[in-house]
C-alpha cells in the first residue's frame, strides 16, 4: 500500500514488517513502545506507517546486528541514567516513585500506561507449589536460594509459561511477583491478611515487628525505587536468557542467579552489618578504621553510574528522617558518610546504606535488603525480558576471543 496523503508515503503493517524482517505482532510492538507511530485507516483497512520511520528504524536495527562482536550496546526504552538522575519511560524515576505505590510503577514499566489502584494476587496452585518446594530447603538457606526455588516451583505450576505473547507474559509476571513473597516464611506468630499489596505482604516475612503506616511507605518506596536500573548484571542475565527465548521463570532465575554474587547482591547485608557495628561501638570512627586497616572497602559508599548522591538513597534517606525509629541508625550511616568525607574520597551514599538504615531500624535481619532488591527488581527483569522478545533471537552471542594453543595439537 502506498498512501500520499499528508504528504508522506505510508505503508501497510504487512509492508512495515516485511521491510523490519519482523512478524506484524513485533510492529504493534514497536508502536506500544514508542518506537514507530501509527495511524488507522479511516475505511477501516488496518494501520498505516510513516515509510521513512519504518526505513529508519530498519537501519537502526542492522546497525546493531553488525556491531562488532562484545558490544554489549543494548537498545531499551525502560530506564535512563543521565546527570545523576533516572528515569522510567522518560519519567523521572524518584518522582514516580514517591507519588506512586511499588505495583503502579512496575505497571508503567511494563506497559507504558499508569494502572492506579493495581494489585497482584498469587495464584492457588503455584504458590502452594512454591511454599511446599522452599519449606523443603535447610533452614541455613538464604532468601535468594528460596526465592529461586520458589520460582522454578511456580514455573512448573503454569503450563503456559512458554506462551511469550505480551498478555501471557504480564500474566506470568502479576502472579510471579506475590508467589514470590508470599512462598518466604513468616516472621514471629502474628497472623497476616493480605490485601494484594506487595510491601504489605513483604513486611511480616522481613521482621517480626508490627508496622505503621509511615514504615510500610518507605518499603513501599524502596521497591518502587529499586524496580529498575538499566543493565545491571542480573538484568543482563535476564536478556540473555530471553534472547534464547526462555520462558519469564526462566528468566527471572537467571536474574536471581546473577543477584547471588557477592559484587551485586550482597551490598545490603553488608551494609546492614556495617550500621549495626557503628551502633554496638557508639560511632562510625572506629568502625571505619577497622574496614579501612582490613583492606576492606567500606560498603554503602559510591555507585560508578552517579558523580555524586545516589538519587535512590536521598528519597529514601529523606521519608526515613519521617520515621521516628530510624534515627539511630540514620546518625550511624550520616557518621560513615562524614567520617570516608573527611578521607576525600568523594563517595557518596548509595541505594544499599538507604536500605540498611530501613533494615536496621525497622529489625530486620541482615538479609532483608537483598530480599527488597530482588522482589523488587523482579518486575524490571520482566520489563526487559519483554522487550528482549520483541528483539532478534540469540542476537547476544558475542564471540569468544580464543587466546589457546593453536591447533593441531597432540591428542593426550
Amino acid at each position: 500500500m502506498s498512501d500520499e496523503r499528508n504528504g508522506g508515503r505510508r505503508l501497510s503493517t504487512q509492508e512495515a514488517a516485511r521491510l523490519l524482517g519482523v512478524k506484524p505482532a513485533t510492529v504493534y510492538a514497536y508502536v506500544s513502545r514508542g518506537q514507530l507511530a501509527s495511524r488507522r485507516d479511516p475505511a477501516g483497512r488496518g494501520s498505516s506507517f510513516d515509510a521513512a520511520e519504518v526505513e529508519e528504524l530498519a537501519r537502526r536495527s542492522r546497525r546493531e546486528a553488525a556491531a562488532p562482536a562484545g558490544d554489549l550496546s543494548v537498545r531499551t526504552g525502560l530506564t535512563l541514567i543521565e546527570s545523576d538522575r533516572y528515569y522510567f519511560r522518560g519519567v523521572d524515576a524518584v518522582a514516580l516513585a514517591s507519588r506512586y505505590r511499588f505495583e503502579e510503577v512496575a505497571e508503567w514499566l511494563w506497559t507504558g500506561a499508569l494502572t492506579r489502584g493495581a494489585r497482584f494476587t498469587a495464584p492457588p496452585e503455584p504458590l502452594a507449589a512454591a511454599r511446599r518446594a522452599v519449606a523443603a530447603l535447610p533452614e541455613h538457606g538464604g532468601p535468594l536460594d528460596r526465592l529461586r526455588v520458589a520460582v522454578a516451583a511456580a514455573a512448573v505450576a503454569d503450563p503456559l509459561r512458554f506462551d511469550l505473547s505480551e498478555e501471557a507474559v504480564l500474566g506470568s509476571a502479576r502472579a510471579l511477583i506475590p508467589t514470590l513473597v508470599g512462598a518466604l516464611a513468616v516472621r514471629g506468630s502474628a497472623q497476616w491478611a493480605g490485601d494484594g499489596r506487595i510491601a504489605r505482604e513483604l513486611w511480616p516475612r522481613l521482621t517480626a515487628r508490627e508496622p505503621d503506616p509511615d514504615a510500610l511507605a518507605v518499603l513501599d518506596l524502596a521497591l518502587a525505587l529499586l524496580v529498575d536500573h538499566d543493565l545491571a548484571a542480573s538484568t543482563l542475565a535476564v536478556r540473555v536468557a530471553a534472547s534464547a527465548r526462555a520462558h519469564p521463570y526462566a528468566a527471572v532465575s537467571a536474574g536471581l542467579g546473577a543477584l547471588e554474587g557477592p559484587l551485586h547482591g550482597a551490598a545490603g547485608r553488608l551494609a546492614h552489618r556495617m550500621l549495626v557495628e557503628v551502633l554496638e561501638q557508639g560511632g562510625a570512627a572506629p568502625v571505619v578504621a577497622e574496614y579501612l586497616r582490613a583492606g576492606r572497602r567500606v560498603p554503602g559508599l559510591g555507585h560508578r553510574l552517579y558523580q555524586g548522591e545516589d538519587p535512590r538513597a536521598a528519597a529514601l534517606f529523606a521519608r526515613l528522617e519521617g520515621l521516628e525509629q530510624a534515627g539511630p541508625a540514620l546518625d550511624a550511616a550520616r557518621g560513615v558518610a562524614a567520617v570516608m568525607a573527611r578521607q576525600g574520597r568523594g563517595l557518596y551514599p548509595n541505594v544499599d546504606l538507604a536500605l540498611a538504615v530501613l533494615t536496621v531500624s525497622c529489625g530486620m535481619a541482615a538479609e532483608a535488603g537483598e530480599t527488597v532488591f530482588a522482589v523488587a527488581r523482579t518486575a524490571g527483569w520482566i520489563a526487559h525480558a519483554l522487550e528482549e522478545y520483541q528483539e532478534r533471537p540469540l542476537r547476544m552471542r558475542p564471540s569468544g576471543q580464543y587466546n589457546g594453543p593453536r591447533p593441531p595439537q597432540p591428542m593426550p
